[in-house]
């Protein structure tokens, strides 16, 4: 009897699988409007649950600093908290708590987002706190809590880099990677000079000129009704004042002619390798191909690299490769830890015979197959929150301007074939333009990649 059941299951789910057209298509629906002050809105109706998500995001991060200025838009993530014109300090997150709500935010080099997600009574709470700080945050800022909130910046920086093994890599890494002036080449967290440097009438000039509704996007996901949500925002965001217009990121240009060797000492007990080339910015062609790339070279124990260099050779403690994709340009990073005994010329061998295996033999199709099904898997999981949903639409909205992007971005990898992965290897994993940085303990320089010409 079981057994028959067992069948009988099987073939409806087989059935089902087969009614399913075969490449269905992924669409959000959304509603968007601008109130005239500039801020793009997003509604996005979703009636599973009751709850709602509201996310905001200003097209402002750390690229937006200037050299000897830097920090400024993490400092303002912390900030945001303090209180505004009609919340008291500390306010916020009672408030929102006690209406079964809860808050975030994140800073990167392109841009930054405050976000809430609660039950949809709380809506106009949501609302009313995040509008309060876009229009009235200048009202309950001085002096002393910009002080106050630096200080806290500087904490998170010591234990982020200053005191954190490997912390300084990533520092010497995108300096060297980034020519001077360039907005990537400074961290996000920004220098603790500049940060120490950094005026009272600095940071409110900052926030004056990029914390404006015109350099903003709003979305609204959830249990919502439309029209009710519509008038909500409009109620509590319309009197924030337009800012002046804010002209698009500058974009010099970032190359590399040469290898540039570096060589760290630090306070860490097992060498560490990095490699770090320029790659294509964020949706742009060459994006999607170098994220399969670093699964097929580093997504998993089955990954040529990690096969390789953890499990047949032992040689190493651990591998990662990724392509961090940003809005300017992109870099792809490979990252192996060595075990003990070891030493990374003996890692950067067998990496670079991988590297240019890869080059001459295009992968597989299984295993361009099973990075391709990790991302829809990764995908889709996303979908599965409302917080998902609203960030997404929003990092839709500001990178292509449609906020329903998510079946062309899912395309991109579906579309791939094994020729595409060899090709886009060999057009940016170039041996003369990378940046390789070995990080060694104190005093362990053997175990280090020689610093040859080219290297600093």
């Amino acid at each position: 009897m079981y057994g028959a059941l067992m069948k009988l299951k099987l073939l409806l789910i087989s059935l089902v699988i087969c009614a399913l057209p075969l490449t269905a298509q992924i669409s959000i629906k959304y509603e968007r409007f601008t109130l005239p002050n500039g801020l793009n809105v997003i509604l996005h109706e979703d009636h599973s649950l009751p709850n709602v998500s509201v996310n905001l995001w200003y097209h402002v991060g750390s690229g937006r600093e200037k050299p000897g200025r830097t920090g400024f838009a993490h400092l303002f993530e912390h900030i945001m908290f303090e209180g505004s014109g009609n919340v008291p300090e500390g306010k916020f997150d009672e408030w929102l708590e006690a209406a079964g709500g809860d808050n975030n935010a994140s800073t990167s080099s392109d841009r930054t987002n405050y976000f809430e997600n609660g039950p949809k009574n709380a809506l106009d709470l949501m609302l009313f706190l995040e509008s309060d700080r876009a229009g009235y945050l200048l009202k309950t800022m001085s002096p002393s809590k910009v002080d106050g909130q630096r200080d806290v910046v500087k904490n998170e920086r010591r234990q982020s880099y200053e005191n954190r093994p490997y912390g300084l890599s990533s520092l010497l890494i995108d300096s060297t990677l980034y020519p001077t002036g360039h907005p990537y080449q400074w961290p996000t967290i920004g220098s603790m000079d500049d940060l120490t440097a950094a005026s009272f009438e600095d940071v409110v000039d900052f926030f004056k000129k990029y914390y404006v509704p015109n350099n903003a996007s709003l979305v609204v996901a959830g249990d919502i009704d439309p029209v009710t949500t519509k008038g909500q925002i409009e109620k509590w965001f319309s009197d924030v004042p337009r800012g002046a217009a804010v002209p698009p990121m500058d974009n010099p240009a970032a190359y590399l002619t040469e290898e540039k060797r570096l060589l760290l000492e630090d306070n860490v007990q097992l060498p560490r390798l990095y490699l770090a080339w320029h790659s294509p910015a964020v949706l742009t062609a060459g994006d999607a191909e170098l994220d399969v790339l670093a699964n097929v070279l580093a997504g998993g124990k089955n990954a040529r690299l990690y096969k390789r260099l953890v499990y047949d050779m032992q040689i190493a403690q651990d591998v990662s490769a990724f392509q961090a994709s940003s809005e300017l340009t992109s870099s792809f990073q490979i990252i192996v830890t060595a075990r003990g005994g070891h030493t990374l010329q003996e890692i950067l061998s067998v990496v670079q015979e991988e590297i240019n295996k890869v080059k001459t033999e295009q992968p597989t199709q299984r295993e361009v197959q099973r990075a391709v099904n990790g991302f829809e898997a990764s995908f889709l999981n996303r979908l599965e929150s409302l917080g998902g949903k609203a960030d997404q639409l929003n990092n839709y909205y500001i990178n292509t301007g449609n906020p329903d992007y998510f079946n062309e971005d899912l395309s991109r990898y579906k579309a791939l074939s094994p020729s595409d992965i060899r090709s886009v290897a060999q057009t940016y994993l170039r041996d003369d333009a990378r940046v390789l940085l070995s990080v060694v303990p104190k005093g362990k320089t053997e175990l280090a990649v020689p610093v040859m010409k080219g290297g600093q």
